[in-house]
Parts: structure tokens; sequence; C-alpha cells
């Protein structure tokens, strides 16, 4: 009489030949020894590899932000076409995500919160961050802008310089005939 166990593993090592249960150098989904037709409209899906999946998904750059004061969780998830758990996740890693709470709890995202958003997505999907890699990034885009930019003064040309200087010649040599 075998035991539970043993019995297990000869019913599942038989079934590896019908692709119930992965082998060793087996994907988990392999549909080997499954006979199925696909739905119409399915075999291009079927057919795209996971590369082109991932160029499939909406770009960040594509995404046009409503003119809002505040976004809810959800609203930023179907505009981002991210899951809401991916946001809240992101807030723990990314300092630049501090969503405001309402009263209530739910979190409230600015627009700025929402570009920060889309631009970690960016960062992650379609450039290929990790996300330490995406927070290196963000940390050095921040403090490029801080670098103080000159300040946008045109620069004055000789010639004019030469006329102002022309034109206080002139005040000063009135002001000393007078006394």
């Amino acid at each position: 009489m075998l035991s539970g166990q043993s019995r297990y593993r000869r019913e599942r090592r038989g079934s590896r030949k019908f692709g119930l249960f992965p082998g060793p150098g087996r994907a988990r989904n392999s549909n080997e020894g499954v006979e199925c037709s696909p739905a119409p409209g399915a075999v291009s899906k079927m057919l795209m590899s996971p590369r082109n999946k991932a160029t499939a998904r909406i770009k960040a750059s594509d995404v046009l932000v409503p003119d809002k004061l505040y976004f809810r969780i959800g609203e930023v998830s179907r505009l981002c076409h991210l899951p809401a758990y991916v946001l809240r996740f992101w807030e723990t890693e990314f300092p630049q995500l501090r969503p405001v709470k309402s009263t209530t709890g739910q979190r409230m995202y600015r627009r700025k919160d929402v570009e920060n958003v889309l631009h970690i997505k960016q960062l992650l999907y379609e450039q290929g961050f990790t996300i330490a890699g995406a927070r290196q990034h963000l940390r050095a885009e921040v403090k490029a802008d801080r670098t103080q930019a000159p300040l946008p003064f045109p620069a004055p040309a000789a010639a004019n310089i030469k006329h102002i200087r022309q034109g206080l010649n002139e005040i000063l040599t009135m002001l000393s005939a007078r006394r």
C-alpha cells in the first residue's frame, strides 16, 4: 500500500507527459498537449511576443492629464494605465510621490504628482531603469534643476556702452561748466 505522498509524486510524475505540471525547464503556463482554438481576433495577441506586448502598451508621453486640482488614486490608475497597488508601492519607493490624504483617508494626487507618476512609468517601463536607477536618475534631475541659471538679461552691445559713456561725459561737462 502506498502512502498519500508517494502516490501524489507518482501521479505528478506521470502527468508531466501531458503538460499538466511543469517539469524542469518548462514554463508553468505551457500549453503542451492541450488543443484549443483561439477566439476570433485573439490570434494576433497570441502571436505577439512579450517584447511586442510591452511596446504595444500606451506610452507615458501619450497620456493627457485633465486640468483638475486633485485626482483620486482610481483616476490616476486609469490615466496612467497602472494598478492602484503599483501607485501605492511607488509612494514608498520614490520620495517625489507624496499625495495628500483627504479627511477620509483617500489619496489625493495633484497634477504634479500625476506627471511624476508618468515620468517614473516612462523610466521604469519604457527606458528599462530599475527602481533604484530611476530613483537616482530623478535625484540627479532635481540637483540639475537646483543649479541657478544665469539671469536672462540681454548682454549690452559695445556700441550701446560707448553711447551711454558719451552721454554721461556730456552731462559731466555740463555740470562742471556750471561751477
